[in-house]
């Protein structure tokens, strides 16, 4: 395939085509509260993508072709893999909205070198099969995982325990499914200490699922921080960091199913990238980089079940190798510029060509 589809199929614009991707045009999203809780004008969707120097490194020597960005965002990473790889290709995949108007404006540049589609990174296979891209021929799948600055900063989200404002959550508001609202209306009390707990409240869990119980109904980001602090005692509330901000994360991530879909995700990236490409990704939580660590571990093994030092015996067949060992962080000069950065974990995988496969064992 000599470039990516131009015309639409489904979701699919071509950047060149796209009528909101002229040079001079800005995305722009939602409201922003001022600190009397009123809502101000809009503003510039601006966030400062996480590693891109790393992103960019990794990518180089990968086979010339096209890299799915499943987590497009504003395009930070599409653009400075496209500026930098004249090898390189760009489809970008987001179900918000707001970031695609964004990440069209910032990729115009590139022409035909970058697309964008809105969906799922969960559906990567099918969206990668519906813009021309046959299984096992992409040159690298990058995932840049958690939520954006201007998905946190516009008030009207629902994102933030810093705003009033309706408790949403949804990465794409037109999508119907559940927000944070019916989750924390609706979920049985053992179901979210279950869910508080998986995201670091395990000593509090049951303290705060009994506090959002009693404070029902919660209708807006304020209710769920009033019943936070509520349902923790007054030495933890002084305390570093937010008291709300883990619970609003576990909220989050499961109206968005982030981790399902990143288990998902993760075998269809694998099958789609050709010998020689490259999967990245970047988690923001624990969680997260779970999930990542052991699809990553089975890829590099093929999932054999022979003893450790021991010949494999039993057909194990490794799909890739790590491009290096454990997580690389953000530099102290990165968190420093953008503190967001700082919980960030980067993993990379290395697809294998078929004859290579049983070296690796």
């Amino acid at each position: 395939m000599s470039g990516l589809a131009i015309a639409r199929r489904g979701d699919l614009v071509s950047i060149a085509a796209s009528s909101a991707a002229g040079p001079g045009t800005r995305a722009r999203y939602g409201r922003r509260a001022g600190s009397d809780g009123e809502v101000g004008v809009s503003r510039v969707f601006e966030h400062r993508s996480v590693m891109v120097q790393e992103v960019v490194d990794l990518m180089r020597p990968v086979p010339s072709g096209i890299v799915v960005d499943a987590t497009l965002g504003a395009g930070g990473h599409s653009a400075a893999l496209l500026d930098a790889h004249a090898h390189l290709r760009v489809l970008g995949i987001d179900r918000d909205p707001d970031a695609l108007r964004a990440a069209r404006s910032r990729l115009a540049p590139f022409g035909l070198r970058a697309s964008v589609v809105k969906g799922r990174f969960d559906s990567l296979g099918d969206l990668a099969v519906s813009a021309g891209i046959p299984p096992g021929a992409c040159s690298g799948v990058l995932l840049d995982l958690g939520v954006s600055s201007p998905q946190l900063d516009t008030a009207a989200r629902g994102f933030s325990y810093r705003y009033d404002a309706p408790l949403d959550m949804r990465m794409d508001p037109g999508s119907g499914g559940p927000t944070a609202a019916d989750l924390v209306n609706s979920m049985p009390e053992g179901d979210l200490v279950r869910l508080f707990a998986a995201n670091g409240e395990g000593r509090f869990a049951r303290r705060l699922a009994r506090a959002v119980v009693a404070a029902r109904p919660l209708l807006t980001t304020g209710d769920l921080t009033n019943a936070v602090r509520s349902g923790l005692p007054a030495a933890v509330r002084r305390q570093g960091g937010h008291p709300s901000r883990r619970v609003f994360q576990a909220l989050r991530i499961a109206v968005n199913e982030e981790l399902e879909q990143l288990s998902r995700v993760l075998p269809e990236a694998i099958s789609i990238t050709g010998p020689g490409g490259r999967i990245v990704v970047i988690s923001y939580h624990s969680g997260e980089d779970r999930i990542v660590k052991a699809a990553f571990g089975s890829a590099v093994t093929g999932g054999c079940t022979c003893p450790p030092g021991l010949p494999c015996g039993c057909g194990a067949e490794p799909a890739g190798r790590l491009v290096f060992r454990g997580a690389r962080r953000p530099s102290s000069e990165e968190i420093e510029l953008n503190p967001r950065a700082e919980s960030a974990r980067l993993r990379a995988l290395e697809i294998l060509p078929a004859a290579s496969r049983s070296e690796e064992r």
